[in-house]
């Protein structure tokens, strides 16, 4: 094997962000919707987004940059992560566009929106699942801010569930790779934990 060493160290931006997103991959999609301090409508896909604790149920996702969504979590302290699907793929793709903060981006895709239980933040009625939040805290990090959001509720689609548990083949998410490509479900592989 011949590696290529690449020296991130003395990189310019954003030399670096297109090579870790080329690598870090996939990277499920934080498609959240805020509203502003108004009451306005905000909905952006984010890219760094995981789980950050389990107890208590707090998920993570990264605003690279000060951009509407993260304004609209501090001033309002929540948000919605909806899951964006196969289905929604272009709805979601057309939310990434750089629009003024007065405008709604659930009209710029033509979605429709579903009042939350928990927050005030409307949740995409499209979506088959989507996670209720409060605000845990805001990190930052270089040019960008890590956002925990503690989950009060998550709201899932009786015809994604397999029991009581959502069946990724059902929720058929989408995951961000580099550049303007995405994957969508594929073969799945089950391996059991070695003891």
């Amino acid at each position: 094997m011949s590696r290529r060493l690449f020296d991130l160290t003395s990189w310019p931006a954003p030399q670096p962000y297109r090579l870790l997103t080329a690598l870090v991959v996939p990277r499920p999609i934080a498609w959240v919707s805020t509203v502003d301090a108004s009451g306005v409508a905000n909905l952006a896909p984010h890219s760094f987004f995981t789980v950050a604790s389990a107890d208590p149920p707090v998920v993570q996702f990264t605003s690279v940059g000060r951009k509407d969504t993260l304004r609209n979590i501090e001033a309002t302290g929540e948000f919605v992560v909806n899951l964006a699907t196969r289905a929604l793929l272009e709805p979601m793709n057309a939310t990434s566009a750089s629009v003024a903060p007065e405008v709604d981006e659930f009209d710029v895709a033509g979605l429709r929106t579903e009042a939350a239980e928990r927050v005030r933040p409307p949740r995409v009625a499209q979506s088959p699942a989507a996670l209720e939040c409060e605000l845990h805290d805001v990190v930052p990090v270089g040019n960008s801010f890590i956002v925990l959001g503690r989950v009060l509720l998550a709201a899932v689609d009786e015809s994604v569930l397999d029991g009581d548990r959502p069946a990724e083949w059902l929720l058929d998410p989408v995951a961000r790779l580099s550049g303007s490509r995405y994957v969508t479900y594929g073969e799945t592989v089950s391996l059991s934990r070695p003891e």
